[in-house]
């Protein structure tokens, strides 16, 4: 069976420009509205001294590199940044810590707080904290989180290469505990880690079985950092990236799929391409976590330039049914 849905989603990723760029049009517009984009924030809550081994990560303790690691900031100060988010258009706060783990304390205890906060402010909230137990997903979303991210990162096959620190199925476990909890799911990957078109096709894969399938799947471009092992990568090929976006457009209709890392070194036309495939939210401000992001002034330029505008926040709606179930 996953032969057989690899081969399916291969014939999509390798249709003619033209045409896979309409089949990700015409399944963009039954469930999104076609000029809409959704702004998020992205803050980095706890920076740096992460125990894992992320290849791509420059929070890793075991990489040097130039970044400076930061403590736990308290509630009132992430309030602070939710507050500046939300006057400069952003309609979802992403909180993320550089955990391996969440552990119950007064640390998390901080973070609930912060969530209570940033939800009272009428923000979508996401965080990003590492692998959490059910009851602790459960807590987050009673304190007012809306979503939760943990990314895949890259295919089943590849993963090991990349990170050895923890295993592809504890990703998996912790995205059951997600949904169980009732919370959201945002989850996607990372293109240019060497992986093939291959993996990149089978991360997708991943995704689009999960039933029922993420909410929201972002596509970040690798963005080399010195002193990690993927400082020397080479960027990925513009038009391999667009269709990768459209193909996830296609596999999985109903999820928000994020432009998300990478942006700082894709034209504009590149990322317009994007948005033709089906991509409709993006990251505001000049960092996501610790690398670098285009200034929210050129974004909202350049989505002036495009006719497109923000989506205010949305309610949770219907996911659809596993990418096994849709090709049955």
């Amino acid at each position: 069976m996953a032969t057989h849905v690899l081969t399916f989603i291969r014939d999509i990723y390798e249709l003619p420009f033209p045409e896979l760029i309409f089949r990700a049009q015409a399944a963009h517009r039954r469930h999104h509205d076609p000029a809409g984009i959704q702004l998020c924030t992205l803050q980095s809550i706890k920076t740096g001294r992460c125990p894992e081994d992320c290849k791509y990560c420059p929070q890793s303790a075991r990489y040097e590199t130039q970044l400076s690691a930061e403590p736990l900031m308290d509630a009132e100060s992430i309030l602070a940044r939710a507050q500046a988010a939300r006057a400069g258009g952003a309609s979802r706060f992403c909180m993320g810590a550089a955990w391996r783990e969440v552990r119950d304390g007064p640390q998390f205890e901080s973070v609930l707080a912060a969530v209570q906060g940033v939800a009272a402010l009428g923000l979508e909230v996401c965080c990003t904290l590492g692998m959490l137990t059910g009851s602790q997903a459960v807590r987050l979303k009673e304190a007012g989180c809306t979503v939760y991210n943990h990314n895949l990162d890259t295919s089943r096959d590849f993963y090991p290469k990349i990170i050895t620190t923890r295993t592809y199925a504890d990703r998996l476990a912790t995205l059951a505990e997600v949904r169980e909890a009732g919370l959201q799911v945002c989850s996607g990957g990372i293109l240019g880690m060497g992986e093939s078109v291959d993996d990149r096709l089978n991360l997708l894969r991943e995704l689009a079985s999960l039933d029922p399938q993420p909410d929201s799947v972002p596509i970040n471009a690798l963005i080399p950092v010195a002193g990690t092992p993927l400082a020397q990568q080479a960027p990925v090929d513009p038009f391999e990236f667009v269709r990768i976006i459209a193909t996830a457009r296609i596999l999985m209709p109903r999820a928000m799929v994020r432009l998300s890392a990478g942006r700082t070194m894709m034209s504009d036309e590149c990322q317009a391409l994007c948005f033709l495939a089906g991509a409709n939210s993006i990251f505001l401000g000049p960092k996501l976590l610790t690398t670098p992001n285009p200034e929210r002034t050129a974004d909202m330029s350049l989505l002036t330039r495009l006719g497109l505008h923000p989506l205010a926040a949305r309610e949770s709606k219907e996911v659809c049914p596993p990418v096994a179930a849709v090709n049955s």
